[in-house]
């Protein structure tokens, strides 16, 4: 069994955070399994160093070890680059030139479960037009899914305790894989870097439940191995809201600096005991 907690290092670790990282750590513990930690930091422009710094004091500071040294997403832009080249070369990607606003401004768009579902309008275009405009104009990569799931066949994955689930990725429509401002999305290094490390179990929040159909679609396509699955509820405020990074007062750092005892919190948050005040929900 094999584990990870993959934090984004654009601002400081929350209680959900802990949550998190205490059940995957605690999971991969007692089953004598190993646990990773992976730096999600290929958005250059948002990643600061001093936040991977800080993920790792609170990570310690909950008593959560990890095997080996942490990976990078920004050391694997070669094998970001790798796959959605291939992709395109079996014709399931094209370039999208649309800015958000295009999209907002679409009464064609409907909603799915990420949001609003991309239009499609750039697909349609000529091979002589998307050679003409992708050299002066920026774009990013967009799955085109109606043929991706035509040739991907079997999309079962499974969630631990709930048994075998059948992705439906037709719902969240032609996805971005790689970004104007960014190498690759969520969706492909997250799917790619999970393969790599040889992660067998991916425990995560439930807000990520519906990426779950994106990220099986994409195992399909590159032939990679698809991990046991299992979403956990989220952990909320006094408000009933969902914790963001945003939230400075639920920050691990406060806590820590105030002079809590991580290692029992940790114990509690895998308790399923929160601290008074936070309540876990499922979205």
């Amino acid at each position: 069994m094999l584990t990870r907690f993959a934090p984004s290092p654009t601002g400081d670790l929350h209680l959900g955070h802990a949550y998190s990282a205490a059940l995957a750590h605690a999971a991969a513990r007692a089953a004598g399994g190993g646990f990773r930690i992976r730096i999600d930091d290929i958005d250059g422009s948002r990643s600061r160093e001093a936040f991977v710094a800080a993920s790792l004091a609170d990570l310690a500071w909950l008593g959560i070890d990890w095997d080996g040294d942490p990976i990078r997403q920004s050391a694997h832009l070669g094998a970001y680059a790798a796959a959605l080249e291939e992709l395109r070369s079996r014709g399931l990607v094209y370039p999208c030139f649309c800015t958000r606003a295009d999209i907002a401004a679409s009464l064609a768009a409907p909603h799915g479960p990420s949001g609003a579902i991309y239009p499609g309008t750039c697909r349609p275009l000529s091979e002589a037009e998307r050679a003409r405009r992708l050299a002066d104009e920026q774009h990013c990569w967009r799955l085109d899914m109606a043929r991706a799931v035509a040739v991907a066949g079997d999309l079962r994955w499974e969630e631990a305790g709930q048994g075998p689930r059948f992705a439906d990725p037709l719902a969240h429509g032609d996805v971005v894989l790689a970004r104007k401002d960014a190498p690759a999305s969520y969706h492909l290094a997250s799917t790619l870097d999970d393969a790599a490390m040889g992660v067998t179990h991916v425990i995560r929040g439930a807000d990520l439940v519906a990426s779950t159909d994106v990220h099986r679609l994409l195992q399909a396509l590159l032939a990679l191995p698809t991990p046991l699955y299992r979403h956990h509820a989220l952990v909320c405020g006094a408000d009933g809201k969902r914790l963001a990074k945003r939230d400075a007062a639920a920050s691990l750092a406060s806590l820590r600096e105030a002079g809590g005892d991580g290692r029992a919190l940790a114990a509690d948050l895998v308790a399923g005991r929160l601290p008074t005040g936070y309540s876990l929900q499922m979205p």
